[in-house]
């Protein structure tokens, strides 16, 4: 289950086609397209951190469409590659990483009440590492050839669900508002690391049944995609 279902991501792929399309004319490489996607999510962090948080949000939407479009770049262009596919997937836990830490800035520096600010701190904080493992976790799946692509808060879900209010509502009164998408953000990224456990335990679990040995999975090759 998505949150952000094909309803709203296939119209916004649809609408970045022309973009792409003209991208790949131009012989931009996708993988400038992920540092630039990687440069904008830090510099949202840093907007955060210096409490310019509607412009974080723009920056933070900003780096989303940049990362749809290396990827499609990279697939309609031929220009996939397995290092591409390492690059994309590391700037992106690195900015996200940028990211709640300009958040946690933010609280830090008067953006929530003081007597808020231990459980706003301590609320980006799990946001930031529950994101990480989030993305680590189909990622270790699919090197041990498993699909893992299940959980109500994938990237998408976590950029547009904080983006978005952010933009149009500012951090709230007292910071309120960021600090409550900052929790439901981290809830929600533990609730999709579990079930991606369950997920991947169910696939294990029914190659062990269905082979006449010790269960073995090998390990995936690279992935030749933007991911």
């Amino acid at each position: 289950m998505k949150i952000i279902s094909t309803w709203l991501r296939e119209p916004l792929e649809r609408g970045l086609a022309p973009i792409a399309n003209g991208l790949i004319v131009a012989r931009v490489h996708p993988n400038i397209l992920t540092t630039l996607g990687f440069l904008a999510l830090v510099a949202s962090g840093v907007a955060f951190g210096y409490a310019h948080v509607r412009l974080g949000a723009f920056l933070l939407l900003l780096s989303g469409v940049l990362d749809m479009l290396d990827g499609r770049v990279a697939r309609v262009g031929g220009t996939m590659s397995r290092f591409g596919a390492f690059y994309d997937s590391t700037l992106d836990r690195l900015g996200e990483a940028a990211l709640m830490i300009g958040i946690t800035v933010f609280f830090m520096n008067g953006g929530v009440p003081a007597d808020w600010t231990l459980y706003a701190v301590l609320a980006s904080t799990i946001a930031m590492s529950t994101g990480l493992v989030v993305s680590y976790t189909r990622a270790r799946a699919e090197g041990l050839m498993l699909e893992c692509k299940v959980g109500l808060a994938q990237r998408a879900e976590r950029v547009i669900g904080l983006g978005v209010p952010v933009l149009f509502f500012g951090a709230g009164r007292g910071g309120m508002l960021l600090l409550g998408i900052v929790v439901v953000l981290g809830l929600l990224s533990l609730v999709t690391v579990v079930q991606r456990v369950v997920h991947v335990h169910k696939q294990t679990r029914s190659v062990s049944r269905g082979a006449s040995g010790p269960e073995a999975i090998p390990a995936l090759p690279d992935s030749p995609r933007k991911v």
